[in-house]
């Protein structure tokens, strides 16, 4: 199993729940090709580098995951079918230093991830 990372950015124009549908349909795709989830980083409404489909912003989501090759071509399809997504990347990280930061990165969406998970229960 190898180590990646995929970004993917969908339209502003979405409500809190349809993003967190389309997050949810991403990490589905993710389940049923039997990737480990390890970690998700959302970062939130931010400006793009430049307009895409004439949007400035997007709300950005890092899903960290460990899965095999063949998981990233179904993974991809699937965010280039879907209108909502408007742009996306997929890291891998193979080498023993990529992977180091793999780790580091993980650590810190689910440290960041826990203080807001903790405030919602409250």
């Amino acid at each position: 199993m190898n180590c990646y990372e995929t970004l993917f950015v969908v339209k502003p124009t979405l409500t809190e729940e349809e993003i967190a549908s389309q997050i949810a349909k991403v990490k589905d795709v993710l389940t049923k090709e039997g990737a480990e989830l390890v970690a998700t980083d959302d970062m939130g409404m931010r400006k793009l580098a430049y307009p895409v489909e004439k949007n400035n912003r997007g709300y950005y989501t890092v899903l960290f995951y460990k899965a095999e090759g063949s998981v990233i071509n179904e993974l991809e399809r699937n965010l280039k079918i879907n209108e909502e997504v408007i742009k996306f990347l997929t890291v891998k990280y193979s080498k023993n230093k990529e992977i180091a930061q793999f780790d580091k990165l993980v650590a810190a969406a689910n440290k960041n991830a826990t203080p807001e998970a903790e405030s919602k229960e409250a």
